[in-house]
C-alpha cells in the first residue's frame, strides 16, 4: 500500500522473500546472478548479501536512481549484452507487465541462463486487484477513468499508462505460451504472495485471473 510513500522499505522486504523463494531451488552463493529490470537495485542487494555475483540490467536511467553502484547496466531486457548461458540464475521481479513483448522478454532470460539453471519471473496481471498499479482497482471500470480518477484525487499525473508502459497480460495465456516452450521447464506456478493455496489458485482458469495476485513463474533451463 505505500510502495510508492515508502519503496525502501517495501522493495527491501520484498527483495528479501524473493531471494528467499529462489533460494528453495536453487542456492545463490557463489553463483551469478542477472536482475533485469530491478530499478534500484533493491534485489541485486539482496542477492549480493547472500553470496552471490549479482547484476542489474536496467532500461530506464530514472529508475536506477542517484547511485546504482557497481554491477549495474543501462540496458534493454529485450536484448542484453550478455553471452550465451552466463547466468545461473535469470531474475525479473514485476516486469513483464511493462514490456510490449513479453515472449521476447523471456526468450532473452533464457538465453542468457546456463543449461540447468534457473529462470525467476513475476508479474502482476491486468485482472488482479492491483492490475492498475497505481490507479487500481478502478482499471475494473477501464483504463481511462481510473487514470483520471487518481489524477483528480492526488493532483498528479499517473506513472503508468495503459499500452505504453503498463500492458494487460492475463495468466491463462502466459503459462500455455510458457509451457508449449521447449527449453524450459516449469518447477512453479504460483502466486507469488499468497501464504496458502498458492499453487492451487493458478490452476482454477477464470478464477486465477482475480484470485492469483501477482503470479510467479520458477523455470529451468533445459539442458
Amino acid at each position: 500500500m505505500n510502495e510508492q510513500q515508502d519503496p525502501q522499505h517495501c522493495y527491501t522486504l520484498l527483495a528479501q522473500d524473493a531471494a528467499d523463494q529462489v533460494e528453495r531451488h536453487e542456492p545463490l552463493a557463489g553463483k551469478t546472478v542477472v536482475d533485469i529490470g530491478g530499478g534500484g537495485g533493491y534485489f541485486t542487494e539482496e542477492f549480493r548479501r547472500r553470496g552471490a555475483q549479482s547484476y542489474l540490467f536496467e532500461p530506464d536511467v530514472q529508475e536506477l536512481g542517484s547511485g546504482p553502484g557497481t554491477g549495474a547496466v543501462l540496458a534493454d531486457g529485450y536484448l542484453l549484452p550478455l553471452a550465451d548461458g552466463v547466468a545461473d540464475v535469470s531474475f525479473s521481479s514485476n516486469v513483464l507487465e511493462h514490456v510490449d513483448d513479453p515472449q521476447t522478454f523471456l526468450s532473452e532470460m533464457v538465453r542468457v541462463t546456463r543449461p540447468g539453471g534457473l529462470i525467476y519471473v513475476s508479474f502482476t496481471n491486468w485482472y488482479s486487484p492491483w492490475g492498475g498499479h497505481e490507479w487500481a482497482p478502478w482499471h475494473y471500470l477501464g483504463a481511462d477513468r481510473a487514470v483520471a480518477r487518481y489524477q483528480r484525487r492526488t493532483g498528479r499525473p499517473a506513472k503508468h499508462t495503459l499500452g505504453e508502459n503498463l500492458h494487460a497480460i492475463h495468466i491463462g495465456p502466459t503459462l500455455r505460451q510458457v509451457r508449449s516452450r521447449d527449453d524450459v521447464t516449469v518447477v512453479s506456478a504460483r502466486s507469488r504472495y499468497w501464504p496458502f493455496l498458492a499453487s492451487a489458485v493458478t490452476k482454477v482458469p477464470g478464477l486465477r485471473e482475480f484470485a492469483t495476485w501477482n503470479l510467479l513463474l520458477i523455470l529451468r533451463r533445459c539442458p
